[in-house]
Order: C-alpha cells, then structure tokens, then sequence
C-alpha cells in the first residue's frame, strides 16, 4: 500500500463530497463499519460523530481506522485509507459538523441539541481502484 503524500488524483477524489464507510475496532477487536461523512483537512481526513456513539468509545480504545470512500459517480473508482484517529475535540458550536454538513448538503446540520464530537484521521497508508489506482 502507497504512503502519504497522497497523489493529486486521490486528493481530487478524496476532495468531494462522496459516500464512505469507517471501520473501527472495537474492544474484542472485531471490526465495525458504519456509513460517515468525510472531508479533506488539509492532508488530514475529518470525521464527525454524535458523543453518544459507542465508535467515540472504541477511538479511545484503539484509534485505527480505516475509511473506504467510493467515487459518486462510479464506484469502481474507490480509495481506501488506513490510519488512526489523531486528535478527538468536542466539536463546540457545531463548526465542524456544519462544514461537513455543508460538504455533503449545502446546509449546516439541522439537529443543533446534540453534542459533537470531530476526529481527524491521519493517514498511513492508502489503496486506491479504478481511477485512484495505484
């Protein structure tokens, strides 16, 4: 598997707003994947998830990840990223589910009564299909 830096053609992938799944761990170690929203942070991958969320539980456990995000247009053309969770934040105000929110739906995130929390993936290694071979 590749190594960071990520080549332009997996950044402008990684760049849109895409269906992706994340997989953690949890404590047994069996793997456990959900549907998320991603954005690109600079050469870091942003996530977000609701601070009741058992994932937020296996993160402090053990914050290796994967995230598997499948071109919109044609999911032959897919990127998978192996990584661990580097810093976790209460995402105070919302700032930053409403950046992903405004990614993926042009809107800040409708439901304000819930608190946050933002993880940022670094990435490790990468496997790209299609058209992020490589």
């Amino acid at each position: 598997m590749p190594t960071p830096p990520l080549p332009d053609r997996v950044r402008d992938l990684l760049a849109k707003a895409n269906p992706a799944v994340i997989t953690t761990l949890r404590e047994d170690g069996q793997p456990v994947s959900v549907a998320t929203w991603y954005l690109l942070d600079g050469d870091r991958l942003l996530v977000n998830m609701d601070a009741t969320r058992k994932r937020l539980q296996h993160l402090h456990d053990d914050p290796r990840v994967s995230l598997t995000v499948l071109d919109e247009a044609s999911w032959y053309n897919h990127v998978s990223v192996v990584g661990r969770i580097t810093e976790l934040r209460d995402d105070v105000g919302l700032a930053d589910i409403d950046r992903l929110s405004t990614h993926y739906r042009g809107r800040d995130y409708p439901d304000r009564d819930s608190p946050r929390v933002s993880g940022w993936i670094e990435i490790e290694r990468w496997h790209g299909w299609g058209a992020t071979q490589g």
